[in-house]
């Protein structure tokens, strides 16, 4: 990844309008533009979770979704997905599936950088084990997905905002019925 990467820039319907370097989109002041999100999960049904590099301009060290990236120009998103796994993980990823094709968000970390992105989100299977890029990622953990559903409900700060907004939309993190019933 160099600066020389362009993210694909939006208009408010969500519309390709251009391109930009992707170190320009994600500033103080930052466009509107496309990325993606990727849970992945493991044949033992667990979801993988990662926390951000220390060296990340936004929100550094904090815990998030397996990974996320940007789909450069002329590139389909699901190539982007593919690349990001090999990139940050050093994975294959099998079983794609859109999982909240209109997810969007807008935040802004500690640091005053804001995240303004349409961010379809995906989940993905590996039978892989990681080996995390260190520019991209410090700490992994595997975890049961109704777990991590609980602390995002009693942590929210300890996760990205992103990963806090696409857990209110995704079924994937909820407990089952009986566990519910039983807590």
């Amino acid at each position: 990844m160099t600066d020389i990467d362009e993210v694909i820039l939006l208009d408010d319907d969500g519309n390709a309008i251009g391109a930009a370097p992707k170190s320009s989109v994600h500033g103080t002041d930052t466009a509107l533009h496309l990325a993606f999100s990727c849970h992945v999960l493991n044949d033992a049904g667990q979801v993988l979770v990662t926390r951000r590099a220390l060296g990340k301009t936004a929100w550094p060290g904090v815990w998030t979704n397996s990974f996320c990236g940007h789909p450069r120009p002329a590139e389909p998103v699901l190539s982007a997905v593919h690349r990001r796994a090999e990139f940050e993980l050093g994975i294959t990823v099998t079983d794609i599936e859109l999982a909240l094709p209109l997810f969007r968000y807008r935040a802004t970390d500690a640091n005053g950088i804001v995240e303004h992105e349409v961010c379809p989100v995906y989940t993905a299977r590996t039978s892989d084990d990681p080996t995390p890029n260190p520019h991209e990622v410090v700490d992994m953990t595997w975890v049961d997905p109704a777990d991590l559903g609980s602390s995002l409900e009693t942590t929210p700060w300890a996760f990205s905002p992103w990963l806090v907004l696409q857990a209110r939309q995704l079924r994937l993190f909820e407990q089952p019925v009986a566990q519910r019933r039983a807590s």
